[in-house]
């Protein structure tokens, strides 16, 4: 059974950092673009970063840009969001993606289960 296996998150304070991991399991992510989406309650789902090594492209969401990294370590077959800084707008349960376009936009069709993520203040 193909899945995606997220890892990582957890209450951290305003200001701190968490490192995000997903990792598949039953495929391999090769050409495959990886990304990360969040949804908070009551709030639309939002893109926040996506990663293509095929294509050589990585996206940041504006309200992540240059707190968040986005990384693969080809050797375990894992893909990293660390996140710094981190913001009370940041919790929420965050997914790994998986698809073929680096496109924050873009619909996913295969998705993790979800970490969440919570920020004191």
């Amino acid at each position: 059974e193909m899945q995606l296996v997220e890892s990582g998150g957890g209450l951290v304070q305003a200001g701190g950092s968490l490192r995000l991991s997903c990792a598949p399991s039953g495929f391999a992510f090769d050409d495959f673009t990886v990304g990360w989406f969040r949804q908070a309650p009551g709030k639309e789902r939002e893109g926040v970063s996506c990663i293509s090594r095929k294509y050589g492209v990585t996206l940041y969401a504006d309200s992540v840009k240059g707190r968040f990294t986005i990384s693969c370590d080809n050797a375990k077959n894992t893909v990293y969001l660390q996140m710094s800084s981190l913001k009370p707008e940041d919790p929420a349960v965050y997914y790994c993606v998986v698809g073929w376009v680096c496109d924050l936009r873009a619909e996913y069709e295969f998705w993790g289960q979800g970490t969440q993520v919570t920020v004191s203040s």
